[in-house]
């Protein structure tokens, strides 16, 4: 038998609960915005529809029968629960938190200027953005999401672990040379790759991301026989090398979907003839794909639907 059909009506035992608490019809009325005929007949109902006395009528009052008194205690004692899980559901949505991690360039370039929109859409939802550069291990760490650098190779042999069992691609990689408007016009224009290899080019070190290219390997992957001229800057954080080519101090290497930003403002030139595209790019991943967090959904279909929008 369904559950509705062995209960009686939520309103008669809301009614009910009023009139043993109080022990008066009137107040029960009186607290439910209603009369005390009304009371008196949804309480009579009720017992017929049970075929249990429930209350004593007495001069000026009401007591509970023996069955009047274990139904009370079973209804408050339900209502009691209901009342604290809605208030634990309630003040947990108020206080909701997600841990989101990337590296510092995703995170200074492309996440954080795009966030005050998600917290328009999840007031009640604080975003806690943890950056790293080094191998991601996220083992130790509370993370519920995580926006990583990678190639489709690497993540085929990392699919034993669990938080990259469905990685799902944001952005894929795409690269061009990148320097201050400033700079182009005291060294440009640059039209060959001889001429590009020769430019002060600065240098993102092997240990500051995971698989992003360097001057070499761009080279090679435009399939150019020139070699790239020693760095006159090295750095291991790539917000550090972007300020550098800011400062016109270099030619580096852009990342579409980090610079893009700066390039429409005109704070930066992009040399997109000399652009090359991988499959590596911009993964998101979920250290605990079990877990989901109303938050984490959230999050997660916000960030989906802005991938979409930028194409």
């Amino acid at each position: 038998m369904l559950l509705c059909q062995r209960l009686p009506s939520v309103q008669g035992l809301l009614i009910f609960e009023a009139a043993a608490r109080h022990l008066s019809f009137t107040a029960a009325a009186r607290e439910l915005g209603s009369t005390q005929s009304a009371v008196s007949q949804q309480v009579r109902g009720l017992e017929q529809q049970l075929e249990l006395p429930l209350f004593r009528r007495i001069y000026r009052g009401v007591t509970l029968t023996e069955e009047g008194l274990q139904l009370y205690e079973a209804v408050q004692s339900g209502y009691q629960q209901m009342a604290e899980c809605l208030e634990k559901l309630q003040r947990s949505r108020q206080h909701q938190r997600i841990n989101v991690a990337t590296d510092f360039a995703f995170a200074a370039y492309w996440l954080l200027p795009r966030l005050p929109e998600f917290r328009e859409r999840h007031p009640g939802i604080d975003v806690r953005i943890v950056t790293s550069q080094g191998q991601y291990d996220f083992s130790a760490q509370d993370v519920d999401v995580a926006i990583i650098f990678d190639n489709q190779q690497s993540l085929a042999d990392k699919t034993r672990k669990p938080w990259l069992e469905k990685p799902q691609r944001l952005f894929f990689e795409k690269v061009f040379p990148i320097c201050s408007p400033a700079f182009l016009r005291r060294h440009g224009p640059v039209q060959s790759h001889k001429k590009l290899a020769a430019l002060p080019l600065l240098k993102l070190g092997a240990d500051a991301g995971q698989g992003w290219q360097d001057w070499n390997s761009f080279f090679k992957g435009r399939r150019s026989q020139v070699e790239p001229s020693d760095p006159v800057l090295t750095f291991n954080n790539y917000t550090l090398l972007v300020q550098a080519a800011i400062a016109g101090q270099g030619i580096g290497m852009g990342w579409d979907t980090l610079v893009d930003d700066l390039i429409n403002s005109g704070v930066l030139v992009g040399l997109s003839e000399f652009s090359l595209s991988t499959d590596s790019g911009y993964f998101l991943v979920e250290p605990d794909p079990q877990d989901r967090s109303a938050a984490k959904l959230f999050f997660i279909d916000w960030l989906l639907d802005l991938k979409d929008r930028q194409g």
